[in-house]
C-alpha cells in the first residue's frame, strides 16, 4: 500500500508540525495550504521550500476537504490525555470512528494530516493507531511503539538534555549512547523500591499500553467487540498480579494487599520524577497515607463520589452472588461458566460492551481516576493527573497493583462460585507425562536450575525527540533478563493412534516471602503461565522440546524496541510480513521471576489436555504474523485459540481434599511437575 509511508511519517515526532522532515530528514509531506494551522498558513510558501529541500522522498497529501473535528478540539492540544477519563475516552472513540469510516487510505492520509496539527498529540496518535490496526486496508501499516513517540513517559527526564546535546554536537558516526540510570524514583530505604525493576520496566509498561491499543475500551462496539475481550481483560491483568506477587516473594516482600477499603489511607507513596513533553509539567507525586476523596474535576467532566465507586463495586458483588447481571433493558443475563467471566470483564472495565453502564458504572476506570487525582481532586491547584491516569505509566505506581488486586478479587469471587473441574475435563485417557525438565541453553548446564541477571540494552529515541537532532540517538537502560532455556517433556501415548493435545506450562512458588510452604489453596493464585502450545503425540514414547523464547505469553525484545519508520521498513514481502508491528505481549526478558542469589524454589507444572476439548474449530500457526503472544493478546481477527477458560486448570476451586499440588495431579497421568530453582546473579551484562 503506497500510503503506508505517509502514515509512518505522520506517526513520527508527534509534537512537530506535519510539514517538518521525517525519517532523519529524508522524507517530507507536501501539505495543502488549507491543512496548515493558522500560525503557519501565511508562511506556506517559505515553509514548503525550506523543509522539502534536501529530502529524498516527497509525499503529496490530497486535499479531501476540511473535516469537522470540533468535538475533539475540546481536549487541550498541550494538555494531558487519559483513556481512563470518560470524556477523553468517548472523544477518542468518536475520533477512531471518523478515521475508520474514511472511504480509502489516501483520503485518510488527508484527514489525518489535517487532524495531526490541531488535536492533542496523544489523542491523535492513539486514535489513528487504533484505526490503522482495525481497518482492513491499513492493518499492515507498522505502528511505532509508544516509547518512540513519547519517551518522556518511560525515561528519567534528566536523560533528554544529554540526548539532545549528543545528537546536536556529535556527528552521527561518533555518537555514544546515553545511560538511563535505574532506581531513580526512590532510595533503598523504601522497601517497595525492591520492586522498581518490575514496575518501571519499559517493556512491561509498553505491554500495558499496547494491550489497550489492541483492545480499546472506548472504541465503537464494532471495533471493541472481539472474541472473549472481557475475559482477556481479566486474565491479562490477573496474570500481572500473580507475577507481581511472585516477584514480591523473591524480594522478601509479602503479597500485595488489595485496595478493598476505599476510604482508608494508602500507606505507599510514589514520586515518579517524570515530565510530560506536551506541556513540560511534572507528573504529580502521591504522598504516603493519602485518602481517596470525591472528585470534582470539572475541567475533564470527572465528577463522582467515593460512595458511588463503592456502590458500583457492591453491585458487582451482588451480581456475582446472585449469578446474573441486569442489562440496560432490565433483563437478567446469567453468569454461567462459559460466558460469565467475559460478561464481567466488559462490565468491570466498563468498555462500550458493558451490558449496563448506568447500573454498574465504570468501576475500573474511575478507580484509576480517583487514584490519579488523589493529590488534587477538586482542581484547586490546577494539577494534572498522576501516573495512574495514563495506561503508559500506571504500572509504575505500587498502588496500581493494589487497585488491580481488588479488581482481580472480583473475578476470583465469581470463579470460586463455579464447580470444580471433573475428571473428564481434567484427564486425557491414554496420555501419560513421564517427566518435565528445564535446562539453560549452554553446554553442561545443570538440569532445573534457571538463571536471571541484569542486562544493559540500547534503544533509539530519536523519533521522539521533537525539534531535536536528526539521525540515531541511543540510550541504554538496565532490565532483568533470563538465560534462554529449553523444556523437555517425555510423554507416553498408549492409545495406539495419533493424539493431539495442548501442552500447558505453569510456574508457581513453593514458599512465600518468609519461606513458609504454600498450601495449594494459596499456591493456586500464584500460578503464572509460561507457555501453551499444540502437540501431536505418536503412539508410544514421545520427547517434546520447546524453547523458552517460543512462549505463547511473550514477544521478543526486538519486537518491542525496534525502530519503525519509512526508511526502516523492508520491501521484501516476506520480511515485511515479519516486520509488521505486533507489539502486544509480555516482554520476553520478564518471562521468569527474578529469583534470588541463593535460589528460589518453584513448581514447574505441565499438563497435556485433550485437543477435542480445547479446539475452537480453527487452525493457526503461532509462528506466523502476530500469533506468538496469543495467551495474553488473542489472535488478530480470529477466535481466541483455546476453548478452555483462561488460566485453566488453576482458575477454579478444587475439592476440599486437595491440599497440595501432588494431591491435585495424582488422579491424572496427563499432568506432571518438577522442582526448579531460579538463581539471580547481581551483575550487568550488555546485550550483544
Amino acid at each position: 500500500m503506497s500510503e503506508s509511508k505517509s502514515f509512518q511519517a505522520l506517526l513520527q515526532r508527534p509534537l512537530e508540525p506535519s510539514f517538518m522532515p521525517k525519517d532523519d530528514g529524508k522524507t517530507s509531506l507536501i501539505i495543502p495550504d488549507e491543512y496548515l494551522s493558522d500560525r503557519y498558513r501565511p508562511l506556506a510558501g517559505d515553509l514548503q521550500s525550506r523543509f522539502t529541500s534536501g529530502t529524498d522522498v516527497e509525499i503529496p497529501v490530497r486535499n479531501v476537504g476540511i473535516p469537522d473535528l470540533a468535538f475533539a478540539e475540546v481536549i487541550d492540544r498541550r494538555g494531558a490525555f487519559s483513556l481512563f477519563i470518560e470524556k477523553h475516552r468517548d472523544i477518542a472513540g468518536r475520533l477512531i470512528d471518523v478515521f475508520v469510516k474514511v472511504v480509502d487510505p489516501s483520503s485518510l492520509v488527508g484527514i489525518a494530516t489535517y487532524a495531526r496539527d490541531r488535536l492533542n498529540p496523544v489523542l491523535f496518535q492513539y486514535a489513528l493507531s487504533v484505526a490503522l490496526q482495525h481497518r482492513p486496508d491499513t492493518k499492515d501499516v507498522p505502528i511505532p511503539s509508544i516509547l518512540e513517540l513519547f519517551p518522556d513517559q518511560f525515561v528519567d527526564p534528566t536523560t533528554f538534555p544529554k540526548l539532545r546535546e549528543e545528537g546536536s554536537v556529535v556527528d552521527q558516526t561518533k555518537r555514544t549512547a546515553i545511560d538511563i540510570q535505574p532506581n531513580f524514583t526512590a532510595s533503598d530505604r523504601e522497601p517497595e523500591q525492591r520492586m522498581a525493576y518490575f514496575r518501571e520496566d519499559i517493556g512491561v509498561n509498553m505491554h500495558h499500553w499496547h494491550w489497550h491499543l489492541v483492545y480499546p475500551a472506548g472504541a465503537p462496539p464494532e471495533i471493541a467487540r472481539k472474541d472473549r475481550r472481557g475475559e482477556l481483560f481479566y486474565y491479562m491483568h490477573s496474570q500481572i498480579i500473580s507475577r507481581y506477587n511472585v516477584d514480591r516473594f523473591c524480594n522478601r516482600l509479602g503479597q500485595l494487599q488489595p485496595l478493598t477499603n476505599l476510604q482508608a489511607p494508602i500507606p505507599e507513596a510514589y514520586f515518579p520524577k517524570m515530565v510530560r513533553s506536551l506541556n513540560n509539567r511534572a507528573y504529580p507525586a502521591r504522598h504516603d497515607n493519602q485518602v481517596m476523596r470525591d472528585l470534582n474535576r470539572t475541567d475533564s467532566d470527572t465528577v463522582v463520589t467515593v460512595n458511588e465507586l463503592q456502590r458500583w463495586r457492591d453491585r458487582v458483588y451482588q451480581a456475582i452472588d446472585q449469578g446474573f447481571v441486569v442489562d440496560s433493558s432490565g433483563k437478567n443475563i446469567p453468569l454461567d461458566e462459559v460466558k460469565g467471566i467475559d460478561i464481567l470483564g466488559d462490565l468491570v472495565e466498563a468498555s462500550t460492551l458493558s451490558v449496563n453502564r448506568r447500573l454498574y458504572g465504570s468501576l475500573h476506570n474511575f478507580g484509576h481516576d480517583f487514584l490519579a487525582y488523589i493529590h488534587d481532586p477538586e482542581n484547586r491547584y490546577l494539577e494534572d493527573f498522576g501516573v495512574m491516569g495514563d495506561v503508559t505509566t500506571a504500572m509504575r505506581d505500587p498502588v496500581f497493583y493494589r487497585w488491580h488486586g481488588m479488581i482481580d478479587g472480583l473475578f476470583r469471587r465469581f470463579l470460586e462460585t463455579l464447580n470444580p473441574y471433573t475428571a473428564a475435563q481434567l484427564g486425557y485417557t491414554g496420555v501419560k507425562i513421564n517427566s518435565i525438565s528445564a535446562r539453560v541453553n549452554r553446554a553442561n548446564a545443570p538440569m532445573n536450575i534457571l538463571l536471571t541477571y541484569w542486562q544493559r540494552s540500547q534503544v533509539d529515541l530519536a523519533a521522539g525527540l521533537d525539534f531535536g537532532p536528526q539521525g540515531n540517538v541511543f540510550a541504554t537502560f538496565t532490565h532483568l533478563q533470563n538465560a534462554p532455556f529449553t523444556y523437555e517433556i517425555k510423554v507416553t501415548n498408549s492409545t495406539g493412534s495419533l493424539k493431539r493435545g495442548t501442552a500447558r506450562i505453569f510456574l508457581a512458588p513453593k514458599v512465600d516471602e518468609r519461606n513458609t510452604s504454600l498450601q495449594f489453596r494459596e499456591q493456586r493464585r500464584y500460578f503464572i503461565e509460561l507457555d501453551k502450545f499444540g502437540v501431536n503425540l505418536k503412539p508410544g514414547e514421545n520427547t517434546l522440546t520447546r524453547r523458552s523464547d517460543q512462549s505463547s505469553v511473550t514477544i521478543p525484545y526486538d519486537r518491542s524496541f525496534r525502530r519503525v519508520g519509512t526508511s526502516q521498513t523492508p520491501t521484501d514481502a516476506r520480511q515485511l510480513a515479519e516486520f509488521r508491528f505486533c507489539g502486544c505481549g509480555w516482554p520476553q526478558h520478564m518471562l521468569l521471576p527474578k529469583g534470588a542469589p541463593e535460589g528460589v524454589q518453584f513448581d514447574l507444572f505441565v499438563m497435556i489436555s485433550n485437543f477435542d476439548n480445547d479446539s475452537v474449530g480453527q487452525e493457526f500457526d503461532e509462528t506466523v504474523d502476530c500469533n506468538d503472544a496469543h495467551s495474553f493478546c488473542g489472535i488478530r481477527d480470529k477466535l481466541y485459540p483455546d476453548k478452555r477458560t483462561m488460566g485453566f486448570p488453576f482458575e477454579r476451586r478444587t475439592e476440599a481434599n486437595v491440599a497440595t499440588l501432588s494431591d491435585f495431579m495424582r488422579p491424572y497421568s496427563n499432568m506432571a511437575s518438577t522442582n526448579v530453582q531460579i538463581r539471580f546473579t547481581n551483575t550487568i551484562i550488555s546485550r550483544t
